[in-house]
């Protein structure tokens, strides 16, 4: 479970001070607390950052009046793709389904996306789909990839700027292990990236060990 950021007793005084007499400044705050401002400037630093507090040039700090819950989901939601894209492995539409198994473990990847001799996206390829072509006695260096590939456009794709929340949900709604991320060219939507769901859980790693400083 993700904790919500740890707030000492000063910062919790602090917190209350501005909930109750918001606009404030920091030198009056500091009065209140019998302490120096530059004693306070970390603790309304953090506070700040976090976005308990709001802080207006001239006027002071506003209270916020969002839970720590509240600020992980908002923190969630402004997270995008090209924060945590990885670096995708392509092959080519004519590579044989024996080259790409052994691509796939070469790399230790769940999914290979495949292209044209332009570069751009023409189909996906999963463990599965390799799988399933792997079994009986077919020669698998006689059948090329693009006959058993799933193709445009049934291809859950995705930009650098996309949400990543909004990709995660394509991921589980559509039980894939990765979504690539495309750039449109003249030539067609090259690959720049992919969304697995290692990089969805370093992201949320990531935001955990944000909430426990």
């Amino acid at each position: 479970m993700v904790r919500t950021i740890q707030l000492n007793k000063r910062q919790e005084h602090i917190l209350q001070i501005v909930k109750d007499n918001g606009p404030i400044t920091g030198e009056q705050i500091a009065e209140r607390l019998n302490l120096t401002r530059a004693t306070l400037r970390p603790d309304l630093a953090i506070l700040t950052m976090a976005g308990y507090l709001e802080a207006r040039p001239r006027v002071g700090y506003f209270y916020t009046g969002k839970t720590g819950s509240q600020l992980l989901t908002e923190k969630i939601k402004k997270i995008r793709v090209n924060e945590y894209q990885s670096i995708p492995v392509v092959v080519e539409e004519s590579v044989s389904v024996y080259d790409a198994i052994c691509s796939m473990f070469l790399e230790d990847v769940g999914t290979l996306f495949v292209i044209d001799k332009n570069g751009s996206l023409v189909g996906v390829l999963s463990r599965k789909d390799l799988l399933r072509a792997s079994i009986g006695k077919r020669d698998l260096d006689a059948i090329p990839v693009n006959i058993i590939m799933t193709r445009m456009p049934n291809i859950s794709i995705c930009k650098k700027d996309d949400l990543l929340i909004d990709v995660a949900m394509k991921i589980i709604e559509k039980q894939i292990d990765s979504v690539p991320v495309i750039k449109e060219t003249e030539n067609g939507l090259e690959v720049v990236g992919r969304i697995t769901k290692t990089n969805m859980t370093k992201a949320l790693l990531d935001l955990a060990k944000d909430e426990m400083i």
